[in-house]
């Protein structure tokens, strides 16, 4: 288990790719994009011990501790765009920005397949650039709030992430960190566009709510998914590292 400590941290927060590379943690995620996209795409979450990143109800502030919110942040200065679902812009009204550390915030991407937000949350209002993607046959505007939207395939309940890439590699957006939630993370692991995952284990038990992971049903253990992965501890969080290489769930 590696312990980052304060200096590492202090590094980090001047985020200088040099200094960055000295962190076992940091160091994997400045390394160019080996995908033919030419994307690099990291998925993060936060969950409980049982799996859960949200109650019945909803409720996800906070999981973890503020050690790995402080993570995210600097995560979120390290790349081009921050990527989440319409469910999380509706249960969090998140600003996505890097207000706790230094480094500029990137561009907002809010995945919304049916154009069902409006501009009432804060992620369309002033602050950095935002995009919404929604599917081309949906109904709405160009704008909502500050926001420019796309209109992209639709692929199942969802968007084609491959279109999703290509059109945020086009704006030369090619570092993309999906926060979430659970739903838009899985879709990028089940289209193969995962190169990384960030999971942050907190010590506590919800006892039921949202999961962390919608993947397909595996019948036996010999088809599951199993990676190698590294450990950090983050105050009393642990932060799973694990290289997922754009791995796909068999189908």
């Amino acid at each position: 288990m590696t312990e980052l400590g304060p200096e590492t941290w202090r590094r980090l927060l001047r985020r200088s790719p040099t200094d960055a590379v000295l962190s076992p943690l940091y160091g994997p995620l400045l390394a160019a994009p080996a995908a033919l996209d030419g994307c690099y795409v990291l998925g993060r979450l936060a969950q409980s011990l049982d799996g859960r990143i949200a109650t019945s109800t909803g409720a996800s502030h906070w999981i973890s501790g503020r050690e790995d919110i402080v993570h995210t942040h600097r995560l979120r200065a390290l790349f081009d765009a921050v990527v989440v679902g319409a469910g999380t812009v509706r249960a969090d009204d998140p600003q996505l920005t890097t207000r706790e550390v230094e480094g500029p915030s990137p561009i907002r991407v809010v995945l919304d397949t049916e154009f069902r937000l409006d501009a009432r949350y804060r992620v369309f209002g002033e602050g950095p650039r935002t995009l919404l993607l929604c599917a081309d046959d949906a109904p709405g505007e160009d704008r909502v709030g500050h926001a420019s939207v796309l209109r992209l395939p639709r692929a199942g309940r969802g968007l084609e992430i491959g279109a999703v890439l290509a059109a945020l590699a086009e704006r030369g957006l090619r570092r993309l960190v999906v926060e979430g939630g659970g739903i838009t993370v899985s879709r990028f692991l089940v289209a193969g566009a995962l190169d990384r995952l960030h999971v942050t284990v907190a010590p506590l038990l919800i006892g039921s709510g949202v999961p962390a992971f919608t993947l397909p049903e595996t019948a036996t253990l010999a088809d599951v998914m199993r990676f190698e992965w590294s450990v950090h501890r983050i105050g009393a969080d642990l932060l799973l590292d694990i290289p997922v290489s754009r791995a796909r769930p068999p189908t």
